[in-house]
């Protein structure tokens, strides 16, 4: 049977919508203060308490997307012994019940109920646990413990006559469940039949089932009702490819001085990146770039004549945020660019990185927007020990309105460009007002719109940054070597923490290059690729990951020769030889096969013998979609070598109930990489070559 009664709805493909026309900035206002909360209400007759995913008490809504599995769970019990039931409703956009799924206590003792629902369209949803006092349960209960004893045996089949009265007229049951209750009804009132015979009609697993479905509720309580905001699948789950445009086509003329690439020539990358399942290409700062300061190859303090400078150095003579760097193309180009992605089934996201050059017009035109030291100069940013003399950072606090405004402007400049996403670099250096916002501003008039949060930070800013409407996250994902950190991790991301934070796994990015990787080779980019596609819905790569690019600038976890200082024209064909493009590409294609891997909330890590071997599965429950139809489970399971260098053996332990499986039950394993099959069961024996496979990438197949 089902999961759920009620049932998640199979996602259906959700359009980009034309951007529409740009807002005026006269529109946008700060907002005033959150209202107070409300008071708390009584207890109900029926206790709920500990209800989730709820977020700070509902201040800000929980997160979904459409056709996600949402785990739901309440504490719920009541006085005496009585047995209590729970059901968990969904509720649509327009305030309508959309449907509802029986809870299960998963923690019998502690009186802990979950459930699953799925919404089947974006917006702001909610649900509410109901929770009732279940006559059948107790009766059920009761029955069979004194009639098996000989106890009081004509009063309980007396009694489950009189409520299967009741059972009998209930509304909304389907025909067959109908007759099921009937002929369960007629054989326990039946006195020509044993009394063992009469019980065990009522009793019966058909008649649990129906009354599953639709059961017979006393004194209903149901919890307050709780936000829900459900986005497009791609905010979930989704493989970006990051580059630098300026890059893709970059060429050294004779005189030893370069040519930039253009969006032209960038837009030539595309197929390749499509044909490795990649979702989003996501661009580096496209804007003018200030000459002021302008940092030299390695970040050097002194740039010498050609050198590009960085991208997110942002304005210059040509123009600001809402700007094209003129040696990229023009905004006819870079539609051109998005077309070709969205002709590759593919999206454009942009960096929105709120600083300036000291040659922005900005600087000019609102000297008020920065912050003037004590000697007249405006301060540029730091983070000691680091300087960024070529960047000004904005402060909020001067002209809130005036800033608040202009960024809204230019964010629906660029989406009217086509761009649906935007990598948001370093979000923790800006006030989080700001930030709730502009996302709600967006959010208002453009939904499908995604952000990514950078915020390599603190705990508790990166998580408020995702609970005030961030979609996604970077995550210390990047960080996590060890087999112990990395279980914790992963569990601590899908956990509950999953209801408002969307983790995004880089093994690298253009910032960083962990010491795993410049050390571990080609086999250690396979195993963080691997960690990374398969721990999280939404991963990327920063483009030279195909090549291995491993060789950090000395004393920082950053690569020389870094791209974001200098043209970085790269031999694509190189890649092929390696084989990671390879393995990119079949990782993606493995998410896009099974479902499971598109969910969040559904990860269990598995106990292992070996400290270098880590596993873990991603399980999606059997359900229904909405025209009725049964979609089949699924579960993958991930067995990693974690030293990149050599050969690792261990047994692996499967939770297999975590699988949907029975105890003791064996299953045919077949590894979606290699394309062997295994006949596996509660414990498996595993020996991986880094050389020759890094992984075992196995889906549970039964008969």
């Amino acid at each position: 049977m089902p999961e759920n009664s009620a049932t998640p709805v199979t996602p259906a493909p959700v359009p980009v919508p034309a951007a529409p026309s740009i807002v005026s900035s006269a529109a946008a206002t700060v907002p005033p203060l959150a209202p107070a909360i409300a008071p708390p209400a009584p207890i109900g007759r029926i206790p709920v308490v500990e209800v989730s995913p709820v977020v700070e008490g509902g201040r800000w809504p929980a997160k979904a997307v459409v056709g996600e599995v949402v785990p739901v769970e309440a504490t719920v019990f009541r006085e005496g012994h009585d047995a209590v039931a729970a059901t968990a409703v969904l509720v649509a956009p327009d305030g309508t019940d959309h449907s509802w799924a029986r809870m299960v206590d998963v923690a019998p003792g502690l009186d802990r109920f979950r459930a699953t629902l799925s919404p089947d369209a974006t917006g702001a949803w909610s649900f509410r646990v109901e929770a009732w006092s279940d006559p059948y349960g107790t009766w059920a209960h009761d029955a069979a413990i004194k009639v098996a004893a000989g106890i009081d045996v004509e009063l309980m089949l007396a009694e489950g006559v009189a409520l299967f009265e009741r059972i009998t007229a209930l509304e909304g049951l389907s025909p067959a469940d109908a007759k099921t209750l009937h002929d369960g009804a007629a054989a326990l009132a039946d006195p020509s039949r044993p009394s063992p015979a009469r019980l065990a009609a009522a009793l019966s697993p058909e008649v649990r089932d129906a009354l599953g479905r639709t059961p017979l509720r006393d004194h209903v309580t149901p919890s307050g009702t709780y936000p829900l905001r459900v986005d497009r699948p791609l905010a979930l789950a989704g493989a970006w490819y990051e580059m630098f445009p300026r890059s893709e086509g970059a060429r050294r003329l004779k005189d030893g001085t370069w040519r930039s690439g253009t969006f032209t020539t960038a837009a030539r990358r595309l197929p390749a990146i499509a044909a490795m399942g990649f979702d989003m290409v996501y661009l580096t700062p496209v804007h003018p770039i200030g000459t002021t300061h302008r940092k030299g190859r390695n970040n050097s303090l002194t740039a010498l004549p050609g050198d590009p400078g960085s991208p997110y150095a942002i304005g210059s003579k040509d123009g600001g945020h809402d700007a094209i760097h003129p040696e990229l193309g023009s905004e006819r180009t870079f539609k051109a660019f998005v077309k070709e992605a969205r002709r590759l089934g593919m999206e454009v996201a942009l960096d929105l990185a709120l600083q300036c050059s000291p040659d922005h017009p900005w600087v000019t035109e609102h000297p008020e927007w920065f912050t003037t030291r004590v000697d007249g100069s405006i301060a540029y940013a730091e983070n000691p020990p680091k300087k960024y003399q070529d960047i000004y950072p904005l402060n909020f606090d001067n002209d809130p309105a005036g800033i608040y405004a202009e960024v809204l402007r230019v964010v629906r400049v660029w989406i009217a460009r086509g761009v649906t996403a935007f990598r948001v670099d370093n979000p923790h250096t800006k006030p989080l007002p700001f930030w709730e916002w502009l996302l709600a501003e967006v959010r208002a008039t453009n939904p499908e719109v995604i952000f990514l949060s950078e915020a390599f930070t603190k705990p508790a800013m990166m998580h408020t940054l995702a609970r005030i409407g961030f979609h996604q996250s970077y995550t210390y994902f990047t960080w996590r070597n060890e087999k112990t950190e990395l279980a914790e991790y992963l569990t601590e991301v899908s956990g509950p923490a999953g209801s408002y934070m969307r983790p995004s796994f880089w093994p690298t990015t253009h910032d960083i290059l962990p010491p795993y990787l410049q050390h571990g080779g080609v086999a250690g980019f396979a195993v963080r690729a691997v960690l990374a596609a398969l721990g999280s819905p939404t991963w990327g790569v920063y483009s030279g990951y195909e090549l291995v690019e491993n060789v950090p600038r000395p004393g920082v976890e950053e690569q020389i020769d870094n791209e974001k200082y200098e043209y970085r024209p790269r031999d694509w064909a190189l890649a092929e030889e390696l084989g990671i493009s390879t393995l990119l590409t079949r990782l993606n294609e493995v998410r896009r096969e099974h479902p499971a891997l598109r969910q969040l909330r559904n990860l269990t890590v598995h106990p292992t013998s070996n400290d270098q071997v880590l596993a873990f599965s991603r399980h999606l429950p059997e359900r229904v979609s909405p025209d009725g139809t049964v979609l089949p489970a699924d579960s993958v399971v991930v067995v990693v070598n974690l030293d990149p260098w050599g050969t690792q053996e261990s047994m692996v332990h499967l939770d297999l109930a975590a699988l949907g499986l029975a105890p003791e039950q064996q299953f045919v394993a077949h590894d979606l990489l290699s394309g062997a099959s295994y006949g596996w069961g509660e414990d498996v024996y595993v020996r991986l070559v880094p050389q020759e496979q890094v992984a075992h990438v196995i889906h549970v197949s039964t008969p």
